[in-house]
């Protein structure tokens, strides 16, 4: 992977960097919209050129299950299967570990599951993961990691952190002796684990630092832990990571802790809150979150967001979506998730443009100020 940061924003660890893969050119700081199914929920594929997304991200464990491995092979890989010709990040199952755990049972092997649509029962090695990935024909993969829940105990992780830098090493030596069914270029990133404990963190990541991995995650956080606790722990990974390679912060989140996220430094983000929010009948706007659900809006002929540009909110009131949101309307589905993929896309972008023109810290300040005075949308 060709990676290198342009420029790093004098009052913070903020950085612009750019990315370069087999699918084409990702700017960072990047937000990656999540399309675990193959498909962004509610949002085609023009839709997501439109909006000017640079990557997308599956799901290994989902992909794998339904419609089946072999399927997406068949069909040239995940980016002629869903007909999404730019980049692709797979994550590799272990979220899954974490979050169907009643389904799932972890050894120094890999991990047993039975699926949460048939009950069938499957097993997933670090080795069958990098396989799977090598099939799907993802950009970058992910290894495979144990998320542990939070609060965990301290031996607990200590023991997790051996299993996922076991795993990661596994993984490595399986991707250097395989190749992309595809024809092109794959990468693969490790996994920073070790729940809120910075001395586990730093034993994990400095581990995971001497296999020299193309790129580097962190993950494990956004699980129920306080935020400030994220932030401390996302600064003691990024002190230690390489500064040349990329940094992904997975699972996270609101636009506050992307911007926190990026002032320390992390260059790639995926969150599923876009879509699901939407789906809700949540907005992210300027001025902060806005519930179109509200009664106040029923008769408002006001965009989501005065100092939006985008199709839903040059086109559409207040009023209008509040209506089909009540209506059951499939319509409303597409739009507000699409004006919240829009919002986190143009966050992203001008947060970069900020740290390109050295005053990151004062534009993110200002863009907070905003966010967090909603009194007047809500």
């Amino acid at each position: 992977m060709q990676f290198k940061v342009l420029k790093t924003d004098p009052g913070s660890q903020a950085r612009a960097g750019i990315m370069h893969t087999a699918h084409g050119v990702i700017k960072t700081p990047i937000f990656m919209p999540v399309g675990t199914q193959a498909t962004v929920k509610a949002i085609s594929p023009e839709d997501l050129q439109r909006l000017k997304a640079q990557i997308i991200l599956g799901n290994t464990y989902h992909l794998y299950l339904r419609p089946g491995t072999d399927v997406i092979a068949h069909a040239g890989g995940l980016q002629k299967f869903s007909s999404w010709h730019k980049p692709i990040l797979t994550d590799s199952g272990g979220y899954q570990v974490f979050s169907l755990s009643d389904l799932n049972k972890i050894s120094e092997e890999g991990f047993a599951f039975q699926s949460h649509i048939d009950g069938s029962k499957h097993f997933f090695t670090p080795e069958k993961v990098v396989e799977i990935q090598r099939k799907l024909g993802s950009n970058i993969m992910m290894v495979l990691d144990e998320c542990v829940p939070y609060p965990a105990e301290f031996r607990y992780v200590q023991k997790s952190n051996k299993i996922t830098i076991g795993w990661a090493k596994r993984s490595l030596s399986t991707f250097a002796n395989t190749e992309c069914e595809h024809g092109f270029q794959q990468d693969i990133f490790a996994i920073v684990q070790g729940s809120t404990f910075p001395e586990l963190r730093r034993e994990c990541a400095q581990a995971l630092v001497e296999l020299d991995f193309p790129g580097y995650a962190i993950g494990g956080l956004s699980v129920g832990e306080p935020r400030e606790e994220m932030y401390e722990i996302t600064s003691v990974c990024t002190e230690l990571l390489p500064k040349n390679k990329p940094r992904y912060l997975m699972g996270v989140g609101k636009p506050e802790d992307l911007l926190e996220g990026i002032s320390r430094g992390i260059d790639m983000f995926d969150c599923i809150l876009p879509t699901r929010n939407g789906r809700n009948g949540m907005a992210f706007t300027t001025f902060g979150p806005l519930s179109i659900k509200n009664a106040r809006h029923r008769e408002s002929l006001l965009p989501l967001d005065s100092a939006c540009d985008c199709y839903t909110c040059q086109n559409f009131t207040r009023s209008y979506l509040r209506h089909l949101y009540n209506a059951h309307e499939l319509l409303i589905l597409k739009l507000l998730s699409y004006h919240n993929i829009h919002f986190y896309l143009r966050l992203m972008e001008n947060a970069r443009t900020a740290i390109l023109n050295g005053n990151f810290s004062a534009w993110e300040k200002e863009f907070l100020e905003k966010y967090k005075n909603n009194d007047e949308i809500n």
